[in-house]
C-alpha cells in the first residue's frame, strides 16, 4: 500500500546557494564596516535583499553599531525590529551598553524584556548590574537586585560580583561588605572589588584590612588589587604599609608593569617621600601621565615648586588633570600670579578647565588679592557654565571677601539658590577678616536659626571675629557653646583664637592659664600668639618665655629671634641683641621683608622697604615727600617706637618713611586720579605709623584705601579705619 506524501508549507526564505551567499556578502560588509553610515548602507542592503528576517544579521549590525558610534539610539532602533529577540541575543546587547558612554540604556533593553516577556537568565543581571554601578540609579539596582533574589540568582557569584559592584559604586559600602561575606566562593575580581570599594569611601585602612584577610585565605593578588591598595596607603599616608606592599612586589617576584610602576610613584609622591618617588620615577620609559602628575602634585606639597616645575615641563603631552596639579601647585605655593599665567597658557592652548582647575584659579586669585583679575576670573567662570556649582560660588565668596569687596562677597552669597555649612562659613569668615563682627555674629545666629549646623571651621570664623573686635565675653560664650552645645573638641586652631582675643585685651595671664589648661601641647601658632600680644602691650618677661617655647618648637622661627632681639633692643641691651642676630646669622635666619603689592589697570605692582627697583621710582619718593608734607600739617609726625636698631633719630624717620606700603600708596595716588578706592596687600602686620599715615591720607586725599595685611583688612576712609585701632 503506498503512502501519500504530506504537503509542507513552502520555507518564507530558503536556504537556497543565493541567499546564503548574499549572507555571507552583507556580513562581510558588516564586519569591514568603518562609520555609522557605512552601516546604514549595510542595512539598506539587508533591507533590499529582503535578508531582514535575519537575527545574526541584525543581531550583527547592533554590536557593529554600538563599536563605531558614541550614540546607541540607531544601535536600539535596529534592536527594537528584531522580533522577540532570545535571552542570549538580550544578553550580547546588555553586555555592549552596559561598556558603552551611555550604560543606562542598558535599562531601555531591560525594560522590553519585561515588558514583552522575553526571559531573563543569570546572564542576564551581571551586566545590568554594571551599567547601574557607572550611573546614579539606585532605585533600579535595588529592584534588579530584589528580582535576582526572587529567581534565585543572588546566590550566583557572577551576580554576587554585580551587586557588590553596585552598591560599593553607589557609596552604600555596608549593604557591598554584606553581599561579599555571603559569597561562597571570591575570585580575585570579587577581593578587588571591594577593596576599591573601600577606597572610593575613603575607607583607607578598611581597605588595608580587607587586603591582610585576602592574603590569609591565600588569595593571590593582581597588578590591579596591588596598585589600589598602594593608592590606599598614598591617600591615607600610611608610608610603612606601602613599603610593606612594595617589599611583597620585589619578594613574590611580581611583573612592575607601568601601571603598578605609577602606583608606587604615586604612593610614595602622596606620602611625601620624594627622593623614593622620583628613584623610581627616574627608572621609568617612557615616564607616562599619571606618575608624572603625581610627581609634580608630590614636590607641590611639599612647597618645592621649582621642582614640580621642572618635572611639569620635561613633560611632552600634558592632560587637563597634570596642568591643574600645577596651577594648584602655584596656587597654594604663595606663586598666585604664576598659577594665574599659566592657567592663561592653558587656555591659548586650546585645552579647556573643569571645576578643579576653576577652584585652583579662584584660589590663586584670591591670595593675590587683585580685585580685577577677580572680576575677570568671575566673568570667565559665568561665560562657560561653572557659575551654578555650589563649591565654586563658595570658593568665589572667599576670593572676593580677600580681594577686598565685602559687598560682592554678600552678593555671591545673596544670589545662591542653595548654601551648605562652607557658603555661612565663607561669609561668617569674611565678614571677620573685614572687622565686620556685628554681621559674623549675625550670619552665625541666622545659620543656626536657618538648622545649618556649624562646623569647627565655623567657630574659628566667629571667634576671629570676637578676637578683632575685642569682644571678650562673646567670645568666650561661643567657645563654651561648640563644647557644650555643639560637641565639638576645641583644636589648636580654635585655642590660638583664644589666646589672641585675651591677648589683644590684655588679659594676658587669662591667655597664659588657658595655654596651659589646654589638653594638648601648645603649638608654633598657640605660642606666637601669646608672643604677640606681649609685643603690643609690652609684656616683656612672659613675651621672652613664649619666644623661648615657641623656639623649642621651631628653632629658626624667624619671628620669635626678631621679637627676642627687639625687646632687648628696647631695653637696651645691645649685647643679648648681638648675640641673637649672630645666632640669627649663623643659621641664615633674616627677617621676613615687607612687601607691598598694588593693582592698576590690570597690572600688579611690587614694592619692598626702601624699594628703589621700580621704573617709576624717582617720581614715587618725590610724591612721598609731597604726601608726607601735607600729612605733616594735618598733625603727622613719623613714629619710630618700631624701628629697634641702634640707629640716630633721623635715620630712622627715613626708614619709617620708606616702608612698602608707604611707597604702593604713593603709586596709587600719583597713577590713579579717578578718585577710586586704592587697594594694597601687605604680606606682613602693618605697623603703627604706616596706620596713621595711611588713616590721615585718606582724609587728606578724600581717598577710600583699603590694605590687606597679614591678619585682616583695614578700610580707611575720612581719616577712620575699620579697626577702630584695634588690631
Amino acid at each position: 500500500m503506498s503512502r501519500t506524501a504530506l504537503a509542507l508549507p513552502p520555507n518564507p526564505n530558503p536556504a537556497t546557494p543565493t541567499t546564503l551567499r548574499r549572507h555571507h556578502a552583507v556580513l562581510l560588509a558588516l564586519s569591514s564596516a568603518t562609520s555609522i553610515t557605512h552601516l546604514k548602507q549595510v542595512h539598506a542592503q539587508i533591507l533590499r535583499t529582503k535578508l531582514e528576517r535575519s537575527t545574526s544579521l541584525l543581531l550583527k549590525l547592533v554590536i557593529s553599531s554600538c563599536t563605531l558610534s558614541s550614540s546607541l539610539d540607531y544601535a536600539l532602533s535596529v534592536f527594537n525590529f528584531i522580533p522577540k529577540p532570545e535571552t542570549h541575543i538580550c544578553n550580547r546587547f546588555l553586555r555592549e551598553l552596559s561598556r558603552s558612554e551611555e550604560p543606562e540604556k542598558t535599562l531601555l533593553v531591560y525594560e522590553r524584556m519585561r515588558t514583552q516577556g522575553l526571559a531573563v537568565d543569570r546572564f542576564s543581571f551581571p551586566p545590568l548590574l554594571k551599567a547601574l554601578s557607572r550611573v546614579n540609579f539606585l532605585v533600579e539596582g535595588l529592584e534588579i537586585h530584589g528580582l535576582a533574589a526572587k529567581m534565585g540568582f543572588d546566590s550566583d557569584p557572577f551576580v554576587q560580583t554585580g551587586l557588590i559592584r553596585m552598591y560599593a559604586s553607589r557609596g552604600r559600602i555596608a549593604e557591598a561588605r554584606l553581599m561579599f561575606d555571603k559569597m561562597f566562593h571570591r575570585d580575585v575580581i570579587a577581593w578587588s572589588i571591594m577593596i576599591d570599594g573601600y577606597c572610593q569611601s575613603g575607607l583607607f585602612n578598611d581597605a588595608l584590612l580587607l587586603f591582610e584577610e585576602m592574603k590569609n585565605c591565600n588569595v593571590e593578588p593582581d597588578e590591579m588589587i596591588l596598585s589600589t591598595v598602594l593608592s590606599a596607603c598614598g591617600r591615607a599616608g600610611n608610608l610603612s604599609y606601602g613599603k610593606m606592599i612594595h617589599d611583597f612586589i620585589m619578594e613574590n617576584n611580581i611583573v612592575v608593569d607601568p601601571y603598578l610602576q605609577s602606583a608606587l610613584v604615586t604612593m610614595y609622591a602622596s606620602c611625601g617621600t620624594m627622593d623614593l618617588a622620583l628613584d623610581l620615577f627616574e627608572k621609568m620609559s617612557p615616564k607616562n601621565l599619571v606618575a608624572s602628575t603625581a610627581m609634580v602634585t608630590g614636590y607641590s606639597k611639599l612647597g618645592q615648586i621649582e621642582d614640580s616645575r621642572s618635572i611639569f615641563d620635561q613633560m611632552v603631552k600634558k592632560d587637563l588633570v597634570c596642568w591643574s596639579a600645577m596651577i594648584s601647585g602655584y596656587a597654594e605655593s604663595d606663586s598666585p600670579q604664576e598659577a594665574l599665567n599659566l592657567f592663561n597658557e592653558m587656555q591659548s592652548l586650546g585645552i579647556k578647565p573643569d571645576q578643579v582647575t576653576m577652584l585652583s584659579v579662584i584660589t590663586a586669585c584670591a591670595h593675590l588679592g587683585a580685585l580685577d583679575q577677580a572680576k575677570w576670573i568671575h566673568i570667565f567662570i559665568d561665560q562657560n557654565g561653572f557659575g551654578g556649582a555650589l563649591p565654586i560660588n563658595n570658593a568665589l565668596i572667599d576670593m572676593y571677601a580677600k580681594c577686598g569687596s565685602l559687598e560682592r562677597a554678600r552678593r555671591i552669597f545673596d544670589k545662591m539658590p542653595r548654601k551648605n555649612v562652607i557658603s555661612w562659613t565663607c561669609m561668617i569668615s569674611a565678614f571677620a577678616m573685614h572687622g565686620d563682627v556685628s554681621n559674623a555674629l549675625s550670619f552665625f545666629h541666622q545659620m543656626k536659626d536657618e538648622n545649618i549646623e556649624p562646623n569647627g571651621i565655623t567657630f574659628v570664623g566667629v571667634l576671629y571675629a570676637c578676637s578683632h573686635a575685642g569682644l571678650v565675653e562673646e567670645g568666650r560664650g561661643i567657645f563654651n557653646s561648640m563644647i557644650n552645645e555643639h560637641n565639638i573638641t576645641p583644636k589648636h586652631e580654635h585655642y590660638g583664637c583664644m589666646v589672641d582675643l585675651f591677648g589683644r585685651a590684655n588679659l594676658l595671664r587669662e591667655a597664659l592659664e588657658l595655654v596651659e589648661a589646654m589638653p594638648m601641647a601648645p603649638n608654633v601658632v598657640i605660642w606666637g600668639s601669646l608672643m604677640a600680644a606681649c609685643r603690643v602691650h609690652g609684656e616683656i618677661e612672659l613675651g621672652e618665655f613664649a619666644a623661648k617655647r615657641l623656639l623649642e618648637l621651631d628653632p629658626d622661627h624667624d619671628g620669635a629671634h626678631v621679637f627676642l632681639s627687639n625687646i632687648y633692643a628696647k631695653a637696651r641691651r645691645w649685647e643679648d641683641v648681638g648675640q641673637v642676630r649672630k645666632l640669627m646669622k649663623h643659621k641664615g635666619i633674616s627677617k621676613e621683608r615687607g612687601c607691598s603689592r598694588i593693582e592698576l589697570n590690570n597690572e600688579i605692582h611690587e614694592f619692598l622697604v626702601a624699594d628703589r627697583s621700580h621704573k617709576h621710582a624717582e617720581k614715587i619718593y618725590e610724591k612721598l615727600n609731597e604726601v608726607v608734607s601735607k600729612l605733616k600739617l594735618v598733625g603727622y609726625a613719623p613714629n619710630t617706637s618700631s624701628i629697634l636698631v641702634d640707629l640716630e633719630e633721623e635715620e630712622k624717620k627715613e626708614v619709617v618713611l620708606w616702608h612698602s606700603e608707604k611707597l604702593a600708596l604713593c603709586y596709587g595716588l600719583m597713577k590713579d586720579r579717578t578718585g577710586s578706592c586704592i587697594r594694597i596687600i601687605k604680606n606682613l602686620r602693618v605697623c603703627e605709623d604706616c596706620h596713621t599715615f595711611i588713616k590721615l591720607a585718606s582724609k587728606v586725599y578724600e581717598r577710600e584705601i583699603v590694605v590687606r595685611d597679614r591678619s585682616r583688612f583695614h578700610h580707611y576712609k575720612d581719616g577712620v579705619c575699620s579697626c577702630k585701632d584695634y588690631w
